[in-house]
């Protein structure tokens, strides 16, 4: 007993020491144990062979920490009544000591059998090391498990991802949490241990990023959280942050927690990355051998311009070089959160550090790029932390470190600052199909609270960044004002509804004064419904989004009346057009990629077959109006290839030549590219909307189209309308990063607007029609 105490003296006094925490220390805690522990196991062995003692867990990988347990195993060859009492001579002056202990007392064969059966008793031997007696029974043992773990771990690595995804949803990620659990949270302790039984499967590596790093500094925050509490807890209370932090040098308790957060992060991305892996190689019937994955790995599918998808992850094409294409990096995430897949650790290596900063201005593609980035729904959560983890987001938005990885002390926050703003760009994604500009819409939420953690007012000098940012990314002047706007009045609607008499006339004129468009009240009730769905469940209620609603109502009804927008003159190769005979085509560079020029006599379905053939020569339409004059239509696109270079205007015109004498079949040739594309990965988007307007033209009907892009679209909605035996006599087809924003004016066999009926059947044929694809 005295020699227990004696022990629990000088490892107070170690623990006690100043002095900077780290491994340093936690060997020294662990060698003490050690020397200790051996001492009692020579006494109470007393020259009995064939037995050892073995440490297990963190005490087997040298991390204990002052609060920690001691796990250990007694491994033997001989029977429970011949080592029981040597096993109580070495336990009980551990507790005599006051010193938790998890222990067992096990032959070889029983140690085997129990990891083969238990994750929790395999990941501890995972880390063996021996501490007293024989150590050949401990290196057969570690020799048997790891061979047993390897040869299983298809069948029982997705076991331990159940009990990971559970650990998740009760203890929450900890990189959210303002009372983190340093151990349980995910990414924390024991997803870095995780992550090193994975490797030790040899199913795939982890990483070779600064996990371990991390994982280090999460036990010098456990080391002090438990020095300065005289506890073993590993939950880093609100109360004990300002200790824990002064202990390690830290100067408040908001940088302790971005250091714990961005520790955590690297973890958890680690471990995202590896459990995709192990997933694809593991999980259900098709899960595939080393061998064939192997053999699969060379198959490669186009994806973007230089961007491929191979086994199950995105790479650069081959031919791709980064130095010599500067919006590729955000070509390449866009594409990956688009299909749903992660970049591969070579790709974002390759990014990060062959990548030429872009031009300010932004050239149109990379601002393309990064609004159909934002616009991937959950997927862009993966794809941003991705280029953040590889240090690519502080290129693209300088001062984008100020806010990463801050705390937000309030509890109605679940994100930190960062996590905040990527989270609301995800929730506006819901938001696209109902405002005029998606792409600002994105970019105001992703930008809203840019602000944050600087003096100031965040509204105000967010507004400030804003402008900066938006002028970088080569907005014109009008956007930029709209995206300022956004940012700086982003609270005005929910602070307006819920704290002003919406019956006072004044109200309404507070908010008028500030927004003095429709279409801009419009982005900023749809930030307003994503930033509070992005902030938690507290924020955001029924009561909440009718008096918003009401307010908007009442905003609109008084900005009602803005004119329509003029339709510009005709161009001299659209009047070149109109005079021309049969099939006309010509091509010419455009600022964002090329103008397509089209004329041909007009005739039901034209526009359809157009887009049919633009679709098949892999041209991804950003803009198009149709007009038609004297039985002649002129169609003018704006169109981009998705990887090298475009058709020439020859190679349209003979196309769509068979196509227009009914001796080639588009539809087939689409059908087939789409179902193509489907299969490089499918999630969940926000449904489409398809609208009959009647604000729009006296003239037509006006129907609105609101889709994902993707290869085939316009072909599909244009062959809805045709079916139903209506006319497009003009079109005006827009896409906003990966959203579609198609007005077509429809006419019916007289020439006039659709009666109700009529508009709504074709609208119904529309939506089923993108729906369908």
């Amino acid at each position: 007993m005295g020699e227990g105490r004696a022990f629990g003296l000088q490892r107070d006094a170690l623990v006690r020491q100043p002095g900077r925490y780290g491994p340093s220390r936690r060997a020294a805690l662990s060698l003490l144990t050690d020397e200790w522990l051996d001492a009692l196991f020579q006494a109470a062995a007393a020259g009995a062979t064939d037995l050892c003692l073995v440490a297990v867990g963190g005490y087997g990988r040298q991390e204990l920490a002052p609060g920690s347990d001691i796990d250990l195993l007694l491994l033997h060859r001989g029977t429970a009544a011949q080592v029981a009492p040597i096993a109580d001579r070495i336990w009980y002056p551990i507790w005599d000591a006051g010193i938790a202990l998890d222990h067992s007392v096990r032959t070889l064969a029983e140690a085997r059998r129990l990891a083969s059966v238990d994750i929790k008793v395999v990941l501890g031997l995972l880390d063996a090391r021996v501490v007293a007696g024989d150590g050949t029974l401990a290196v057969q043992l570690t020799q048997a498990v790891f061979a047993d773990w390897r040869a299983m771990a298809v069948k029982r690595l997705p076991v331990l991802r159940e009990l990971v995804e559970h650990r998740k949803a009760g203890y929450g990620e900890l990189a959210c949490l303002l009372e983190p659990d340093l151990k349980e949270a995910y990414g924390g302790l024991r997803d870095a241990n995780v992550l090193r039984a994975i490797a030790a499967s040899w199913v795939t590596d982890t990483p070779h990023s600064n996990w371990p790093e991390s994982n280090a500094l999460l036990l010098d925050v456990r080391d002090a959280l438990h020095s300065v509490t005289g506890k073993s807890s590993d939950r880093l209370m609100l109360q004990e942050q300002d200790g824990v932090a002064s202990a390690l040098g830290i100067t408040t308790a908001d940088e302790l927690l971005r250091q714990v957060y961005t520790a955590s992060r690297a973890i958890a991305f680690a471990s995202d990355t590896t459990w995709h892996r192990v997933d694809r190689l593991t999980k259900g019937p098709n899960r595939l051998s080393r061998r064939q994955v192997n053999r699969r790995g060379l198959e490669r599918v186009p994806l973007a311009d230089g961007v491929v998808v191979q086994s199950g992850e995105v790479l650069l094409a081959g031919q791709a070089r980064p130095a010599a294409d500067p919006t590729l990096v955000v070509r390449a995430a866009a594409a990956a959160a688009q299909a749903g897949l992660p970049l591969a650790p070579i790709t974002l290596a390759r990014l990060s550090a062959e990548s030429e900063p872009l031009s300010t201005p932004w050239p149109p593609p990379a601002r393309e790029a990064v609004v159909s980035l934002l616009g991937a729904g959950v997927h862009l959560v993966h794809s941003w932390e991705a280029l953040d983890q590889a240090g690519i987001i502080e290129s693209l938005i300088p001062g984008w470190s100020i806010v990463r990885s801050a705390p937000q002390r309030n509890a109605v926050h679940r994100f930190t600052v960062d996590r905040h703003l990527v989270e609301t760009a995800v929730q506006a994604s819901a938001f696209t199909r109902d405002v005029h500009r998606p792409d600002l819409l994105l970019i105001g939420a992703l930008l809203h609270d840019i602000g944050k953690t600087r003096p100031g007012d965040h509204s105000e000098v967010g507004a400030a960044i804003a402008d900066e940012l938006a002028r970088r990314m080569g907005f014109p002047d009008a956007d930029v004002q709209v995206i300022v706007d956004l940012v700086r009045y982003h609270l005005l609607l929910i602070d307006t509804a819920t704290r002003r008499d919406l019956d006072d006339p004044a109200t309404v004129d507070y908010v008028t004064a500030r927004i003095g468009k429709p279409e801009t009240l419009d982005l900023l009730h749809a930030l307003t419904q994503a930033d509070a769905l992005a902030t938690g469940p507290a924020a955001w209620s029924r009561w909440r989004a009718d008096l918003v609603a009401d307010l908007v109502r009442r905003v609109r009804a008084q900005l009602a009346g803005d004119p329509a927008p003029v339709e510009p003159e005709l161009s001299d190769v659209q009047q070149v057009a109109l005079a021309s005979t049969g099939v006309w085509v010509t091509l010419a560079d455009a600022d964002d990629g090329y103008q397509l020029t089209v004329a041909a006599p007009d005739q039901l379905g034209l526009l359809s077959t157009v887009a049919g053939v633009l679709a098949l020569h892999r041209l991804q339409v950003r803009a198009a109006r149709v007009l038609t004059a004297n039985e002649r239509a002129v169609q003018v696109w704006t169109v981009h290839p998705m990887y090298g270079d475009p058709p020439s205007a020859q190679e349209i015109a003979a196309r769509l030549r068979l196509a227009l004498a009914n001796t080639f079949d588009v539809g087939a040739q689409v059908r087939d590219r789409a179902a193509a594309y489907a299969s490089t990965g499918q999630i969940e988007r926000a449904a489409p909307r398809v609208d009959i307007r009647t604000d729009t033209s006296a003239r037509a009907t006006a129907m609105e189209v609101r889709a994902h892009d993707e290869p085939g679209l316009l072909y599909r909605i244009t062959g809805a309308i045709s079916d139903a035996e209506v006319a497009i006599t003009g079109a005006k087809v827009l896409t906003l990063g990966s959203e579609a924003v198609d007005i077509f004016f429809l006419v019916d066999s007289r020439g006039g607007p659709l009666s109700a009926d009529l508009a709504e059947g074709v609208r119904g044929r529309v939506l089923a029609a993108v729906t369908a694809g």
